[in-house]
């Protein structure tokens, strides 16, 4: 098994302009080759247009990481006569990027690739050969030509498992992402077969706005809108940085002082917004892995509520996309089960407790009152009983309801909207408003 281990740097500044220069050389490399690729390419289909086939066309030039190396490694003493400043990976790290990125385009994976801009690309150069890893009192790295920096966390989860011999790192990955230097390493582990858990602790969690998520215990986990408490600020920096002399690319004209400074502000908050996000969403999924055995959760289709205008802000600041995979992945690694409902489970207007479904339940009905039994309960945490209810099942969604009926059949949308004769469109996109809420 391969997994990451991420750890911030707190590098001199010396070592960050060392840095900044490994991750550029990376750039330079990767758009040299990728010229001389799409050159090579121009002049076969130029020589093709004369009538010009076989062997007197211009011979192809391979696109693999070692070819293209090569050629760098013949060239680059005229195109960067100070090469030699930065470690030889940081030129490989952009010859294999490029040919990654041409055979997903062969694949037809993605696009031709287009070269990297200085401005707006985002720096990064890999290790794969050299000095690098953990240093022994496991508040430092070591990078090669950069030398050893300090971390802004202690290394000790990754340090403990390499001095037991059961990890070894693989590469290193420098990057600078949310306003500061990072590397990562590639951790070579043993492939991890945790026994399933069967305790019988089984929780449904029905994700919101509101509240982050309602638990079928009863619980409501609260969100707290970290945008929300930083917009008043957010908005005096992104005002001063309209007021300054940004950069134009139609005029070539430089950002001034001013203008850096202040973008820098702004930056600073949406970092910190992201990190505090990030942190809630990271110990809302490793509690609910510690403390349950079977999770049930909804297929949320996020990117369609997205296209909401009024909630696409609030939608994505509640990050159910990570939810879901962070789930995922610790779940696997925890051994416990995850169960995925199906997207038209009618979660919302069904009964928790007899099974009966509601023809309509509109989203201002925040107390859902079934008129078959009278239970009279939380709207959300009627939706988290009946996510939980399916983990009865083998991951099937079938529930019978007192007549017989399956649960899915008779609250499903699209066969409701097709006997009244709606378009089945309008009642997809109303769908998403309810799971939205």
């Amino acid at each position: 098994m391969i997994r990451a281990y991420l750890f911030a740097l707190d590098p001199t500044e010396a070592q960050a302009d060392a840095m900044a220069s490994h991750c550029g050389a990376t750039r330079v490399a990767y758009n040299w080759c990728l010229a001389q690729v799409k050159a090579n390419w121009s002049q076969r289909a130029a020589e093709q247009t004369y009538g010009l086939t076989g062997d007197q066309l211009t011979p192809w030039m391979a696109s693999s990481a070692y070819s293209l190396r090569k050629a760098w490694n013949a060239a680059k003493d005229e195109v960067a006569p100070w090469w030699k400043q930065n470690s030889k990976e940081a030129y490989a790290s952009g010859c294999a990027n490029l040919a990654a990125a041409l055979a997903n385009r062969t694949a037809g994976r993605a696009k031709m690739p287009r070269f990297k801009s200085k401005r707006t690309a985002r720096m990064s150069c890999k290790f794969t050969t050299g000095r690098f890893g953990l240093v022994r009192d496991r508040r430092h790295v070591q990078l090669p030509v950069i030398g050893v920096v300090r971390t802004g966390e202690s290394t000790r989860k990754l340090a403990r498992k390499i001095e037991a011999g059961t990890a070894r790192i693989r590469s290193a990955t420098l990057s600078y992402q949310r306003g500061r230097w990072h590397v990562s390493f590639s951790v070579d582990l043993p492939d991890a077969a945790p026994e399933e858990r069967t305790g019988g602790g089984v929780v449904g969690v029905d994700l919101g706005i509101a509240h982050l998520a309602t638990l079928s215990t009863g619980e409501q986990v609260p969100n707290q809108r970290r945008l929300d408490a930083e917009l008043s600020n957010l908005r005096r920096a992104e005002r001063a940085c309209a007021r300054r002399r940004g950069p134009d690319r139609r005029t070539g004209a430089a950002p001034s002082n001013r203008w850096k400074k202040a973008r820098a502000r702004a930056d600073r908050i949406h970092t910190r917004v992201a990190n505090l996000r990030r942190n809630d969403t990271h110990q809302f999924t490793s509690r609910l892995v510690r403390e349950f055995d079977t999770i049930v959760i909804e297929d949320l289709h996020v990117a369609g509520m997205l296209r909401n205008r009024r909630l696409a802000r609030h939608i994505a600041g509640v990050s159910w996309g990570q939810i879901r995979r962070q789930l995922t992945y610790k779940t696997e690694r925890a051994g416990v089960r995850l169960v995925v409902a199906d997207r038209w489970f009618a979660s919302s207007k069904t009964c928790s407790e007899c099974g009966t479904a509601k023809a309509k339940l509109p989203l201002n009905e925040r107390v859902f009152a079934c008129l078959a039994c009278g239970i009279v309960l939380d709207r959300d945490e009627n939706a988290a009983r009946n996510l939980a209810a399916l983990a009865v099942d083998t991951g099937e969604l079938r529930r019978e309801l007192p007549d017989g009926s399956d649960v899915r059949r008779a609250c499903s949308h699209a066969p409701q909207s097709h006997r009244h004769g709606k378009s089945p469109h309008r009642t997809q996109r109303h769908h998403r408003k309810v799971v939205a809420r």
